[in-house]
């Protein structure tokens, strides 16, 4: 299956959390390393606290080069560590191959020459996506909807209504988690919360699914405003127990509703790890150790029974006999002519 990519706090933040300072960067290719949780933390904070000042910034880089603080050892510096930069992260979606595909996995030639870290796609000649960047990178696992992506959003939903497009909002952060506004001294960019990014998303009918995670728990919320609205789907994480992943299938009830069918799966690895040291064998042992997390209860990050295996239904935004039988029947042919492609083309 085709597959796209967002940005994650992961994905932005050291350990999820901290921003990249200079001193970080300069701490991943280096000669020291910091062994203790509350070395490489109080590293990641005064990287932070000294980012106003150029003098400080120069003072903790070589700290961490000569060794002069507790909590780290010495190492082989290696280039080859670096932290890796925006345009790096995206430009690496294009180092793939057209099927599954797509080229980019959602970002684009503009991404890379804007530095822009948002895009859209039409997923099939009906439905499109917006993948949005909520990641903030000065500091926090949480996120916020910055108002240059929040701007752009409100003009492709209005375009989008005027086309008779669905809609599906892709972020990594939820509702719950969308609240983080912390911003580098001397910024004032305004960073849109949950209950506002809701808001917007309500002002269009084609809007029908927000997809999300960040909670690594499956979790299903309704969002309504009067006789409209639409559903927020929170899948698992890949590596936190029950390791698992969602399919949403969009259902013309035609009788002026969608029904969203979401079903949960599991990874094809057997119960009992194996062996033999491939891949399924070391997926069966990566979830039998998530399943034996002592500092979490991985049962609770399945969701209730209510957010696995569902029927979620809305009302229908426009008339859905524009999409006809036939229309339909060339893009499960172009769907299934892409899947031969690439079976024909995957190792053996």
């Amino acid at each position: 299956m085709p597959w796209y990519a967002v940005y994650g706090n992961h994905d932005t933040l050291l350990l999820g959390t901290f921003g990249l300072s200079s001193q970080l960067h300069s701490l991943a290719v280096g000669s020291e390393k910091s062994y203790t949780l509350q070395a490489t933390a109080t590293s990641a904070l005064a990287g932070y606290a000294s980012t106003a000042s150029p003098l400080q910034r120069m003072i903790d880089a070589l700290g961490v080069q000569t060794g002069t603080r507790p909590g780290f050892r010495r190492v082989t510096a290696d280039p080859q560590r670096y932290l890796f930069q925006q345009r790096e992260f995206m430009a690496e979606h294009f180092n793939t191959t057209d099927a599954p595909g797509p080229i980019g996995h959602g970002f684009t030639q503009h991404n890379l020459e804007s530095g822009e870290t948002w895009w859209s796609t039409d997923m099939t000649p009906h439905v499109r996506a917006f993948g949005l960047d909520t990641c903030n990178a000065v500091a926090g696992a949480d996120g916020a909807v910055p108002e240059d992506q929040f701007d752009w959003l409100r003009e492709q939903l209005a375009l989008a209504q005027t086309q008779k497009k669905l809609v599906l909002i892709l972020t990594h952060h939820n509702s719950l988690t969308l609240e983080n506004r912390a911003q580098r001294p001397g910024v004032n960019k305004k960073l849109y919360g949950a209950e506002e990014f809701v808001d917007l998303l309500l002002k269009y009918p084609v809007v029908i699914g927000w997809l999300n995670g960040h909670t690594h728990q499956n979790q299903i919320l309704a969002h309504r405003g009067g006789d409209r609205g639409f559903w927020e789907i929170t899948t698992a994480s890949c590596i936190d127990f029950p390791q698992q992943q969602q399919t949403v299938e969009i259902v013309d009830n035609r009788d002026g509703t969608l029904s969203l069918f979401t079903t949960v799966l599991d990874h094809a690895s057997p119960i009992t790890p194996g062996p033999s040291g491939g891949y399924l064998d070391l997926a069966s042992q990566s979830r039998e150790l998530a399943a034996n997390d002592w500092a979490e209860n991985p049962l609770m990050r399945r969701g209730s029974a209510l957010d696995r295996n569902t029927e979620l239904l809305v009302p229908a935004p426009f008339d859905m006999q524009a999409i006809t039988d036939g229309s339909l029947e060339r893009q499960h042919l172009d769907e299934h002519t892409r899947l031969l492609s690439y079976q024909q083309r995957a190792p053996r």
